[in-house]
């Protein structure tokens, strides 16, 4: 009896040990911190208009998940799939459709738009589904010298530009709210340095990519966009512009985060998303 008491207790210390020494890559929450998986996080995003898919840009997991579900929702939604993302400024939709429908080549592409240093790594699997499948790829940011004049010179500084590339940009002047967390934090981080021009000129880039999803979603349609966690994070942002045009909308925030240890989800990151992509801190970077 005492040899198989012993024996036992062994047992449980090499299952603690085991546990102890699991390191998981990543795991899922919901939005009060209790661990779920990635079956229920798919079948939530069916049945979502629009999936606001918030990366951590460097992070390797949530590059990874965001090709799966997309994969994923495109197998059960085919052409009611619509692709979008923060990484393409609305001013190159015209040579990524062309890229897209076969009538220029990669090189050219990548030539002409705008491209982020991760592009080949990260955003072209995303691009290489949409291709492959003859989907729509919605660059749906400001171009970024406008959000820099906003910055720079306040919103009135809009006024100047051409009437060609104001459809490059939201409706303005956009509703703005300063109370917002996303744009308080912004404000308060940076010491009141520049007013609020530069927590506008943040809000200018999610009023245009709320514009440029509404502007190609329709019912029946699933809109997934692709951006920083930081534009979408606790249903506001771009969620918030979505929901003054749209509060029927059907809308699944997936935020990421990181931690020294992913096995209970910190206090900060709790509601921050629908569903929370929780990796290592030591995670390996796509860049830097």
């Amino acid at each position: 009896m005492k040899t198989l008491f012993l024996s036992f207790s062994a047992f449980l210390l090499m299952s603690f040990a085991l546990v102890n020494l699991d390191k998981m890559a990543y795991v899922l929450y919901n939005s009060k911190g209790i661990k779920t998986n990635y079956d229920q996080l798919l079948a939530e995003a069916k049945k979502a208009d629009i999936v606001l898919f918030g990366e951590l840009h460097d992070n390797p997991m949530s590059h990874w998940l965001q090709r799966e579900l997309t994969q994923d929702l495109y197998n059960d939604k085919k052409e009611n799939l619509v692709l979008g993302a923060e990484m393409f400024e609305a001013d190159d939709q015209i040579a990524l459709n062309e890229y897209l429908s076969g009538k220029t080549s990669e090189k050219t592409m990548k030539e002409e738009v705008k491209l982020w240093n991760n592009f080949v790594t990260d955003y072209k699997p995303l691009l290489d589904i949409a291709k492959k499948n003859h989907l729509k790829f919605i660059a749906c940011n400001i171009p970024r010298r406008y959000a820099n004049m906003v910055y720079l010179r306040g919103e009135s500084a809009l006024d100047s530009i051409e009437a060609e590339a104001k459809k490059w940009i939201a409706p303005y002047p956009i509703k703005y709210d300063s109370t917002l967390k996303c744009y308080k934090e912004i404000f308060e981080n940076a010491g009141g340095h520049g007013g609020q021009n530069l927590p506008k000129s943040q809000a200018y880039k999610d009023a245009t990519m709320a514009h440029f999803i509404l502007k190609n979603w329709s019912k029946g349609k699933t809109f997934i966009h692709y951006n920083g966690a930081y534009h979408s994070n606790y249903h506001q942002a771009i969620e918030w512009y979505l929901k003054q045009q749209n509060p029927d909308l059907k809308i699944l925030v997936i935020s990421t985060t990181e931690q020294q240890d992913n096995n209970k989800l910190e206090e900060k990151a709790v509601n921050s998303g629908d569903f929370i992509i929780c990796t290592p801190a030591s995670m390996t970077k796509t860049y830097k």
